[in-house]
């Protein structure tokens, strides 16, 4: 489901105590917000009849439930409504939740205001008896306070709303293993069982001879419309078209497979081959422009967390781009501090800054024929990179704020896409950090999202975040490691 397709319910709380007249009134104001906000943000608001009964609100969380492109919902106490008729209705919530504190009127005017005026426009009344209930409740909401026209409010919404619509394709995610993890890596494994649990991640094994099947069908006519496709985003630098053609027999192949059996995103392993003639380069870098989720070595975490993030940043103005990248060497020269970002074959090329070629170069792992690839650098600017880790009885997301750079000379020997940056709050104190939370070596990167975004994401799907940004210290990082050890034991 594109993000544009989804909906969110705006559910206005009041009570019968200041008469009917008034619910015509809430209402229309209720839809003047929606009509504003469904302009300026990702997705569509939609208002709905003021609730002020324990069974109307039941009766609508239970719709929003139930309503498959409904991504969460948003409430707001208009006048008071008193909590307890909310009981029923959060207990049986199960999407993400938003509640705004704040009010029709921008102004209080005072040469007219009066008990009436009192009555109706009182959300810093009534937010308040709401906030009490999901502080009962333990409730997972996000709480967004100021006026509702104000553009860094709507600025806060857009953040959430991208946030709950990864919660919503997270549920229904489904991640294709090409073979197995890389054997004896410990940090691309995991619990599959709990990552369908807890996330949603269908995360199924499909054998290298399933694909191969595929790859075989491959006729000439549809290699030659991929070819056209490369000739039309890339530059070639490489007279080694029977490789590029390869990959191209590849790439319509895996997204066949991909497209039939409902995946999102999927991995590989140079490990287990069996007669691919090549490990897939071109074709997942290819396959994960257009959108779905890879990871390297069988790293389906990783794959999963691309595809969600891609989707979280659908129709982003400026985007910049969303991909699994690779911890590989540091630069340790003072002043210019960072790590270079990088894999043997396969980034995404939303990233790239600059022309984007196609090269065939050896590839000493995987044992098979020269893999084409695309090869660039990417742009400057700040991202985020994330790391989804299993500690056994959880689920961690560590998230990075990181500041990339260009690369302070060309490296012509190198002949795989690059990425450089340095880890806030700088190089030693992000890297002890990170090594320190159980960070992976690959990550899941994107220029277009926050750290507030993803931390979102892991408070809806009910697991930690630890971040790591310009304030973090590592003696205060080792207690909010304990504290979270205590928490979500």
């Amino acid at each position: 489901m594109a993000i544009k397709d989804y909906e969110f319910w705006f559910i206005v709380g009041t009570q019968h105590l200041y008469g009917e007249e008034i619910f015509a009134d809430i209402n229309s104001h209720a839809q003047d917000m929606c009509d504003e906000w469904s302009k300026k943000l990702p997705c569509k608001v939609v208002a709905k009849p003021c609730v002020k009964t324990s069974s109307e609100i039941l009766n609508v969380i239970e719709q929003a439930n139930n309503t498959p492109n409904c991504a969460g919902i948003i409430t707001w106490m208009h006048t008071f409504s008193p909590s307890k008729m909310w009981i029923s209705g959060l207990n049986a919530l199960n999407k993400p939740y938003l509640h705004v504190n704040t009010q029709y009127n921008r102004d209080i005017p005072w040469d007219s205001i009066d008990m009436d005026f009192m009555n109706l426009n009182q959300s810093a009344h009534g937010d308040r008896e709401h906030g009490y209930i999901h502080a009962r409740m333990r409730k997972k909401v996000k709480v967004i306070a100021g006026y509702w026209k104000d553009e860094q409010f709507q600025n806060k919404m857009g953040i959430w709303m991208r946030a709950a619509i990864g919660a919503s394709e997270s549920r229904k995610l489904r991640v294709l293993r090409i073979s197995d993890n890389m054997r004896n890596v410990a940090v691309t494994d995991g619990d599959k069982i709990e990552a369908q649990i807890k996330l949603g991640w269908q995360v199924d094994h499909y054998g290298v001879g399933d694909i191969i099947k595929y790859v075989n069908a491959v006729t000439d006519d549809e290699i030659d419309a991929q070819m056209q496709v490369y000739k039309n985003n890339y530059e070639f630098d490489t007279d080694n078209i029977d490789s590029v053609r390869y990959q191209a027999r590849e790439e319509v192949a895996i997204k066949k497979f991909l497209d039939e059996n409902g995946f999102g995103a999927f991995h590989t392993n140079f490990e287990d081959l069996q007669e691919l003639r090549q490990l897939p380069g071109l074709a997942a870098q290819d396959l994960m422009r257009q959108g779905y989720g890879f990871g390297a070595e069988g790293d389906w975490k990783v794959a999963a967390m691309v595809r969600l993030m891609k989707i979280m940043t659908e129709g982003k103005k400026d985007a910049k781009g969303t991909s699994m990248l690779e911890d590989y060497t540091y630069n340790f020269v003072k002043g210019k501090e960072g790590i270079l970002e990088a894999h043997m074959l396969e980034i995404c090329p939303s990233i790239a800054d600059g022309p984007i070629s196609i090269k065939c170069q050896p590839l000493s792992m995987g044992d098979r024929e020269d893999p084409a690839r695309l090869v660039f650098t990417s742009k400057e600017g700040k991202g985020i990179a994330t790391s989804l880790i299993d500690l056994g009885n959880r689920f961690r997301l560590i998230i990075n704020d990181v500041d990339c750079k260009k690369v302070e000379k060309p490296m012509p020997k190198l002949p795989v896409a690059t990425n450089f940056w340095t880890p806030q709050p700088d190089l030693y104190t992000g890297a002890e950090a990170w090594i320190l939370a159980g960070g992976a070596h690959h990550t899941a990167f994107t220029y277009d999202l926050t750290a507030e975004q993803m931390g979102d994401w892991a408070a809806m799907m009910g697991i930690e975040a630890v971040y790591i940004d310009k304030d973090t210290k590592i003696r205060d990082l080792k207690r909010d490691l304990m504290l979270g050890e205590v928490f979500y034991r």
